[in-house]
């Protein structure tokens, strides 16, 4: 993966881009920084500790302050990081953002990070954040019939796991799953993993690493990650996107086009000249890129309630 290949405006700030190295977890956590960004007008951020079944996990919920009519849809998001980095504030400004545009409630779970807790610690803490938010929806406002799931990068693989726990488990039905530039794939073999020997921001070694942190010495299976799972069928509408330059793109792809064999309704978008991460940055493809997921999204969480 060419660094010349990259969207002009990306080249103009690759300069400024973190150094990330999981080889070391402690150094890794200290070099990406998290500074809370500006919330949205008229949008309230709350802490909460969601409930089911005997577990408990923390979350935050970005809700619109001025709910005019009815209870609002719900968007349960998790958190980027490897596995192993982040927690449920780090998207404050997006989430709120989020809430405002959609007109929507986001609960961030802050699930529990790898190594510390390997597989399957942050599945379980997700899938509890879902059924609370079904069981709270009354006290928070929401909608228990219109839930969907929103993951980045390895929140997505979260997010990927947490429908299918859901669809296995006997629910509930869900509105959606957005999985953005998602980890999927444990396995190194893909052309775009081959490539991303020196990608910017994530790379290959990164990316196995990773996944060595969060199976904490498990053998992976169908459980474990998505592209594992031979049953991809009666999954929620999909909206995945994938990026040029990212190691992770081929695993996206080929994940949408499973799910569409299996039946579903799928959305794919691939940006080019992109690197995993890029939105970091303030550029036109960013800008483009943010405003094509809440569009998705909504047509997804507003649109017509599935029977």
């Amino acid at each position: 993966m060419r660094i010349d290949d990259l969207d002009p405006e990306l080249l103009l700030v690759v300069s400024e881009v973190p150094a990330v190295d999981f080889r070391n977890i402690p150094a890794a956590r200290a070099a990406i920084t998290i500074s809370p960004g500006p919330s949205a007008a008229n949008v309230v951020v709350t802490e909460w500790v969601a409930g089911f079944d005997a577990h408990t996990v923390g979350v935050r919920i970005s809700s619109p302050s001025r709910v005019t009519s009815g209870p609002l849809p719900i968007v349960v998001e998790m958190h980027g990081g490897g596995f192993a980095l982040g927690s449920a504030a780090s998207n404050d400004a997006s989430n709120a953002g989020l809430a405002a545009a959609l007109r929507c409630i986001v609960i961030a779970v802050d699930y529990r990070l790898a190594p510390e807790f390997p597989y399957p610690a942050a599945v379980h803490d997700c899938v509890t954040a879902v059924r609370w938010a079904v069981d709270a929806a009354d006290s928070i406002g929401g909608d228990p019939g219109r839930i969907g799931l929103l993951g980045t990068s390895a929140g997505a693989c979260l997010a990927a796991c947490t429908a299918l726990e859901l669809r296995d488990s006997g629910g509930p039905r869900l509105a959606m799953q957005a999985l953005i530039e998602p980890v999927l794939d444990d396995r190194a073999d893909s052309p775009s993993m081959k490539q991303g020997v020196d990608a910017v921001f994530w790379n290959t070694g990164n990316a196995v690493l990773s996944w060595q942190h969060y199976l904490g010495g498990r053998v992976p299976d169908e459980h474990t990650s998505p592209a594992r799972r031979q049953d991809l069928g009666n999954l929620p509408p999909t909206y995945l996107t994938v990026n040029e330059l990212d190691p992770l793109r081929d695993q996206g792809v080929d994940y949408a086009r499973r799910l569409l064999a299996a039946g579903n309704r799928v959305e794919l978008h691939c940006w080019p000249g992109a690197f995993h991460g890029f939105t970091m940055f303030d550029t036109a493809l960013s800008r483009r890129t943010r405003a094509s997921d809440v569009a998705a999204m909504d047509r997804l969480m507003n649109g017509p309630v599935s029977s």
